[in-house]
């Protein structure tokens, strides 16, 4: 039996990814480490918190005594670090606790799955380590980071020491940097559940500068079959760009959302941009396709009609994410914008 440590694992990314292997793959064992901050939530685990082959652990990355006990007790073999603070706006107004969780966090997770020897680490990372695009060309796995925002800073940083633990001590791990996800689960700071929450309670849809900012998009199911496919056929110390092939504008999205839901282009406001905004991202993901043979599942217009979907039919679940901490949230970002 595989026997895996994944941290984040209430989060939207490590959510989605514990669901896929618990109902794919019956051979592995989850163990599932997440602080359970506003964007871990156990709810996003329904059916799956008490599946003989999960184990939940509420806890903190920074804490190397729980991570070690947990590597231990479980016999682990590969930790998967989905861990992070991840929104830019909110690395904005408060950079500190993004190099604590994000930088100190992955040191922390390092220093244990090398002195247990683990088989692999495997480091959950983002296209905005590179930095932004000019209106052509894709990101590469060779092409430099130059991060633009404290999140995108920390991300890099935390890849950089991944790499320098291969590189000095032989640990065995594998980078992965992906697009702009989305799908079920996902908190509504992000841009899209945000839209269609909005959308629903016929609230305006605050789109950022002129809104043509470009984004490729990926499924979240595609994004965990590529990390699975990562874990079980990678060679150790690669790194692999995921991408979904779905380059398009926020306006073009938040049209997409408003149509499906028939509401009118008006709820539309642009309002002032955050600092720093890049213009473009885009993958090119020929290097896991080739290596890999992983190939996304969906189309952006099948994933997105998908992803609305699910959030009409938990209508419950949205409601009880944007209670509370989530309306304070909010109105500090947007509402003198």
């Amino acid at each position: 039996m595989r026997r895996i440590l994944v941290t984040g694992g209430a989060g939207f990314i490590g959510a989605n990814f514990v669901r896929m292997v618990l109902s794919e793959h019956p051979d592995t064992l989850v163990v599932n480490l997440d602080k359970l901050t506003y964007a871990g939530n156990l709810e996003n685990l329904a059916g799956f918190t008490d599946h003989p082959n999960h184990v939940f652990v509420k806890g903190d990355i920074l804490d190397a005594k729980l991570v070690e006990q947990l590597v231990t007790d479980h016999n682990i073999d590969a930790i998967i670090n989905f861990a992070a603070e991840s929104h830019v706006d909110r690395s904005l107004v408060d950079p500190g606790v993004f190099i604590e969780t994000n930088v100190n966090g992955t040191l922390t997770l390092l220093k244990v799955a090398l002195e247990k020897k683990l088989e692999r680490y495997i480091q959950i990372s983002t296209d905005e380590v590179y930095g932004s695009l000019g209106p052509t060309g894709k990101f590469t796995e060779q092409t430099p980071v130059s991060p633009n925002s404290p999140y995108s800073a920390s991300k890099a940083a935390a890849d950089h020491l991944v790499r320098a633990f291969g590189h000095s001590w032989g640990l065995r791990y594998n980078i992965t940097r992906c697009s702009n996800n989305y799908g079920e689960y996902q908190f509504p700071e992000k841009m899209i559940p945000l839209m269609i929450n909005n959308a629903l309670n016929d609230k305006p849809l605050p789109v950022y500068g002129d809104g043509l900012y470009v984004r490729d998009w990926l499924y979240i199911y595609d994004h965990c079959t590529a990390i699975w496919k990562v874990l079980t056929e990678a060679r150790p110390g690669e790194i692999y760009n995921i991408g979904g092939n779905n380059e398009k504008t926020n306006l073009e999205v938040v049209g997409l959302i408003l149509d499906r839901l028939g509401k009118p282009k008006e709820l539309i406001r642009h309002v002032t941009d955050r600092p720093g905004h890049d213009r473009r991202y885009a993958i090119d993901s020929s290097k896991i396709m080739n290596e890999l043979k992983w190939r996304p599942s969906v189309t952006f217009e099948v994933g997105i009609n998908r992803t609305i979907d699910w959030y009409l039919a938990n209508e419950t679940w949205l409601r009880h994410v944007v209670s509370g901490e989530y309306q304070q949230y909010y109105a500090s970002m947007y509402h003198n914008r």
